[in-house]
């Protein structure tokens, strides 16, 4: 995955209200007739929020408050025509405007130079926890986790009455604290954020906004976020890295002609940089990992081949775990499936060379030993085109 997985607010409350955290009545919404419609169904004042994947949407104009379903209608219709912050609105959150006598800010996240999750909280909420911090630091209460005692409802209400409240609603508080750790935990956040929680007049609380933002590396134990994942690929990716996806492989679409396949990132880089240093311009980056099968190895080829502007593609081999027979035996594999549609250059070193060598030798590709020669050479062919 390319970033950790953002959830759009209206999904982060989904997943709050099924751990019995109170949240505003509300729908989602992408028609301004709905907005009339769910305005009068809800029957109070409501906020329309624009449904975007950027923090800080009240500022750049993605909240509006309307106090009849006309107004909500007209907020609806507003936002559905704009962009915010670099995100077209494509849907829009109409929900109860939450009654307001107390603002709270509180949070579970992954510190990493603690290498723990945190636990943030702070009486001043509805603003960036970053601006609290520097003006009032005395306002902000942290509580790291130690991962192997976890976090309980005692942390739960140290927090609370730090933030000033006893009795019930220093219970209350320190059970929705200890809910958002649960959400936290159970869906691999990388962080799990209510800003504002809000206190009612009646003593109450309620998140207001809802922020939810995934570890990728744990999608795969989430597959009810799989399908949000490919469509914001499919929205975002351009064709042959979206391609590149599909077939398993780290690929970046780069500005030169010379192809670039590897194994291992670390490699993929060096190669760029003595690309570069013969006076060369990468075409791409592409990482195929570990194992380099035949199939793996023709889906590489493919790919690079499929760029126009490719005019020879490198292939740097370092076998360690990656036998570099095995590594041949699959480029002549690629060969076959695919052809050779363009200049290929091969460096090969490592486990089992000299038969990986042999091998790519006998079928009529020369293989080099040196990485600057090799990239030497690329560079000379995609310059004269020979």
């Amino acid at each position: 995955m390319a970033s950790n997985l953002k959830l759009f607010e209206h999904e982060a409350k989904a997943i709050f209200a099924k751990y019995n955290i109170p949240t505003p009545r509300g729908e989602l919404i992408a028609s301004p007739a709905r907005a009339l419609e769910i305005a009068s169904k809800i029957n109070v004042p409501v906020a329309v929020k624009a449904q975007i994947l950027a923090a800080g949407r009240g500022k750049a104009g993605g909240i509006f408050f309307a106090s009849s379903p006309r107004e909500a209608e007209l907020a609806v219709k507003k936002l559905l025509s704009t962009e915010i912050k670099g995100f077209k609105v494509r849907s829009v959150l109409v929900e109860e405007k939450v009654p307001i006598e107390r603002e709270l800010y509180f949070s579970v996240a992954v510190d990493r130079s603690n290498r723990c999750y945190v636990a943030i909280a702070s009486s001043e909420g509805g603003i960036e926890i970053e601006e609290v911090a520097a003006a009032a630091p005395e306002k902000i209460v942290k509580v790291f986790i130690d991962p192997l005692r976890d976090f309980h409802l005692s942390h739960a209400r140290r927090i609370a009455k730090r933030l000033g409240y006893s009795g019930g609603q220093m219970q209350n508080l320190a059970t929705i604290f200890l809910k958002l750790y649960n959400v936290a935990m159970d869906c691999d956040a990388e962080l799990a954020e209510m800003n504002p929680l809000v206190e009612t007049p009646e003593g109450k609380f309620v998140a207001a906004d809802a922020r939810l933002i995934i570890d990728d590396n744990a999608l795969y134990r989430h597959p009810e976020f799989r399908e949000r994942v490919i469509e914001e690929e499919k929205a975002e990716l351009p064709p042959l890295e979206l391609e590149a996806r599909k077939s398993g492989l780290a690929y970046v679409k780069l500005e030169g002609n010379v192809g670039v396949i590897g194994n291992g990132a670390g490699l993929v880089m060096a190669t760029l940089d003595a690309i570069q240093l013969y006076g060369g311009n990468p075409a791409n980056f592409l990482d195929v990992g570990g194992g380099a099968s035949a199939d793996v190895m023709s889906a590489a080829l493919n790919l690079v081949f499929s760029d126009s502007g490719v005019d020879v593609v490198f292939i740097n081999i370092l076998g360690g775990i990656t036998r570099c027979d095995e590594v041949a035996k699959g480029i002549l594999e690629a060969k076959r499936q695919v052809g050779f549609l363009k200049p290929v250059v091969v460096r090969l070193v490592g486990t089992n060379e000299e038969e990986g060598k042999r091998i790519l030798t006998e079928a009529g590709i020369h293989v080099l030993d040196s990485m600057e020669e090799a990239a030497k050479r690329a560079v000379e062919i995609a310059k004269t085109g020979g």
